[in-house]
């Protein structure tokens, strides 16, 4: 048996969801040769899987998104692959108080991540984005890793998407040199464009508390962003503006194509290399994946429909444990997924099913072990 599930966000990490799992597998099946390869999509958790995986856990302090310092873990491997997580420097949890600042959050503390990866001794990076509190382009992530954006009167820009409606040129010159030799993936399930109405700031600027004139505003300042930067590197600037994934994490996406001549892959697909999964699905005979809910978005790139596609490729039944369900059986057969498992089935009321999802969770999976290895 192989579990590879993403978290259950809000009460149960990756490895303890493959924990309970196992646990519960074992109560219906004494002795069941279980092995589990917790994963993520390339959002919040992708290190906490890096280091489940065996990588070696690292710590940078960094400036958060409204310039007060937080540390930021990244995971480095010894043969010099980083994984670092922008929602580790950049991530809404960060805003103090649950404030959210959409016009001047910064990923500025980004950049010094990825610098901290560097000195580390990263030679390749894998970079996933996901649940930012920022719509800045990658400005700020840009300028930590030593670019330099001014306005007319020679000053640099303050942080954030908004204050970029007064940059006046570009510079990437300055940008660490070692950026150069060093291959960076952009992993993300995300393949908005910068700007528009499929953009950063329309489809996910209220998010991050960005009304109607807000995101207008953003909308706006990304635009003559991408502008300039054309001016500044050429006709590439435009073309990555409306690349897939330019306008994933408020547009950090767009920093790290022009920027750090990053290659864009769906996280999932990147994640599960970098894991190990290949290797581990080869032994299996029985998949089990999942996440907290199993919904829309969940067929879009997501954990649960990567893992699923590769075991069914390889020939192998899986099924899906997750908080709750809210897709009709077709959509699962779809997926390559045969059955799920909902802790919503066991305890109907949303709060109690987070607190108690440990123990749910360990009779969801007896309940699916009874019905396919008993």
């Amino acid at each position: 048996m192989l579990i590879a599930a993403d978290k259950f966000k809000g009460s149960l990490t990756a490895v303890e969801v493959a924990e309970h799992v196992t646990a519960g597998l074992r109560r219906a099946v004494p002795g069941l040769d279980v092995a589990a390869v917790p994963v993520a999509d390339g959002g919040d958790g992708t290190v906490a899987a890096a280091l489940a995986a065996g990588f070696t856990r690292h710590e940078a302090r960094v400036t958060g998104p409204t310039g007060t310092p937080v540390t930021a873990t990244f995971a480095l491997r010894a043969d010099g692959t980083a994984v670092v997580e922008m929602a580790e420097a950049s991530g809404l949890q960060h805003l103090p108080g649950g404030v959210f600042a959409p016009l001047t959050a910064t990923t500025y503390g980004t950049g010094e991540l990825l610098l901290a990866a560097l000195d580390a001794g990263a030679t390749s990076i894998v970079f996933g984005v996901g649940g930012s509190a920022t719509t800045d382009g990658g400005a700020g992530m840009l300028a930590a890793l030593g670019a330099r954006f001014l306005d007319a009167d020679g000053e640099p820009v303050g942080p954030g998407g908004g204050p970029l409606r007064d940059l006046a040129t570009a510079d990437l010159s300055g940008l660490d040199p070692r950026l150069a030799r060093t291959g960076i993936v952009l992993a993300s399930d995300v393949d908005n464009p910068l700007t528009g109405p499929k953009g950063a700031p329309a489809v996910y600027g209220p998010q991050k508390g960005a009304d109607e004139d807000d995101v207008a505003t953003l909308d706006a300042a990304l635009a003559h962003y991408a502008e300039v930067l054309e001016r500044a590197v050429g006709p590439k600037a435009a073309e990555y503006a409306l690349a897939p994934g330019a306008g994933a994490a408020g547009g950090i996406g767009y920093g790290a194509l022009v920027g750090l001549d990053a290659a864009f892959r769906p996280g999932i697909d990147v994640m599960l290399d970098v894991l190990g999964f290949g290797p581990a699905l080869a032994k299996a005979t029985f998949v089990i994946t999942g996440e907290g809910s199993l919904d829309e978005q969940t067929l879009h790139g997501k954990a649960p429909a990567g893992v699923a596609a590769a075991a069914r490729a390889a020939g192998l039944d899986v099924v899906a444990v997750c908080g709750r369900l809210q897709l009709p059986q077709e959509a699962l057969d779809r997926a390559g997924i045969r059955r799920a498992y909902a802790l919503t089935d066991l305890e109907s009321d949303p709060a109690r099913c987070m607190a108690e999802a440990g123990p749910l969770l360990e009779r969801a999976a007896e309940s699916l072990a009874r019905d396919f290895l008993v």
